[in-house]
């Protein structure tokens, strides 16, 4: 069985993490964008996590497979407790508990944030990742109907949250 470790994003996973963001982009709505994003968006996605938890999948040979972070849900004050959850992995490495470890990772460092409530916002085309957040303890919490359209197919916004502290 292959070994897979958490470790710092770095910019040696520029490539990868947006590749695997990519994907997604292009064959699902699990990421919002339409059309696949270029590389510099690695330095958005680092800079939205500044001082979040965050952290790379890797496999035994050091390729970076998934990834995830935690970042503002608001930038007011009265909003520091909460923050937000995007997570991608590699189509073809999912299904292997790394959602889960990647999850749990951020959980644990963000109750060392004194962070007390997670947000995942999900395309409702994005059954599984719905799936996902519920068998990990989060509920719905709101949705927004038919707000978001991609390829030409309107979709809702589900909200589900995580009390963690």
């Amino acid at each position: 069985m292959t070994e897979y470790t958490l470790d710092a994003i770095r910019p040696k996973d520029r490539t990868a993490i947006i590749d695997i963001f990519n994907h997604y982009i292009e064959h699902s709505f699990a990421a919002y964008p339409a059309e696949p994003v270029p590389y510099g968006m690695f330095d958005h996605l680092c800079s939205l996590a500044d001082g979040y938890p965050s952290c790379v999948v890797r496999d035994a040979a050091g390729t970076a497979v998934g990834f995830g972070m935690l970042h503002s849900h608001n930038p007011m004050p009265a909003f520091a407790r909460t923050a937000e959850v995007t997570y991608f992995i590699r189509t073809d490495m999912t299904g292997q508990g790394l959602g889960s470890r990647i999850l749990n990772h951020l959980e644990t460092g963000a109750q060392e944030r004194g962070i007390a409530c997670i947000l995942a916002s999900i395309s409702s085309k994005n059954s599984g990742s719905i799936r996902f957040h519920a068998a990990h303890g989060f509920t719905e919490c709101g949705r927004f109907r038919n707000i978001g359209e991609k390829n030409g197919i309107i979709f809702d916004t589900v909200w589900m949250e995580k009390e963690i502290g």
